[in-house]
């Protein structure tokens, strides 16, 4: 059978001597693999259709449930600035390779698909890029069923200035202080940086204007959005390693 889907490579691998096999992230259709003969020649026509991060139409032929293969595809948009610059690529691939690991095969993506296409746009747009996979992060959370509860506290559900919360990446939310011995570890937050977390929450990446933050509160929302993604996906990405690496180093 032949589909032509909107989709956008979230992972390219080689197989065999001259082919390729990407995973697009489909607006319709889902997570799906297709296989691109003769992609590494030179004188491929399909090559450019195969690169990270790239936005497409693809017309391909696939019998039953496993693997497509490609006939035909036409470019919407390269991200080639994304793939041109090392920093914007960490970025760009962590968002990817968090997709990948959370969407199942063909599970319906049309709202993953439209946070991804956004996120790459902002990246490439020069927004915040730690602000753009906060946000990128909160709504992975939220589709995947661990959107962080963030007014009342997740233990006894009272409500309480945001100076007497913390935050409980392994509960999933904010905790009072009179809750605190439920989980000691959890995380001190100023003010202002939940309030960012309530606007992450309610807002939908293809909203986010310019936005200017405060270093020391764009600290602190990396180390509680890395806590709930860790706490509640429980999932290792190298990807983000190499992004950490590159922060480390200030490559």
């Amino acid at each position: 059978m032949l589909y032509r889907v909107e989709g956008i490579v979230i992972r390219s691998m080689d197989y065999g001597e001259g082919n390729k096999i990407i995973t697009l992230c489909t607006e319709n259709a889902g997570k799906i693999g297709v296989l691109v003969r003769g992609a590494k020649k030179v004188k491929s026509r399909h090559a450019a259709l195969t690169q990270l991060f790239t936005l497409g139409e693809y017309v391909f032929f696939r019998n039953g449930t496993g693997l497509g293969t490609l006939n035909a595809g036409e470019i919407s948009q390269s991200h080639f600035r994304l793939r041109g610059d090392l920093y914007l690529a960490a970025y760009a691939s962590y968002a990817c390779e968090l997709l990948d690991r959370i969407l199942q095969d063909e599970e319906t993506g049309s709202f993953w698909f439209q946070q991804l296409k956004a996120c790459l746009a902002a990246l490439e747009e020069g927004k915040d890029p730690g602000i753009v996979l906060n946000l990128y992060e909160m709504k992975i959370l939220q589709t995947a069923g661990y959107g962080p509860e963030l007014d009342v506290c997740i233990s006894c559900g009272s409500e309480r200035s945001d100076e007497d919360l913390l935050i409980s990446p392994r509960l999933g939310g904010v905790l009072c202080k009179h809750c605190r011995h439920l989980d000691p570890p959890a995380i001190k937050i100023y003010p202002r940086s939940l309030k960012m977390l309530r606007i992450f929450a309610q807002l939908d990446l293809r909203q986010l204007g310019n936005i200017t933050v405060r270093e020391e509160t764009k600290v602190e929302l990396k180390k509680v959005m890395r806590g709930f993604i860790d706490m509640q996906l429980g999932i290792n990405l190298k990807s983000r390693n190499f992004l950490d690496q590159m922060e480390k180093y200030d490559i």
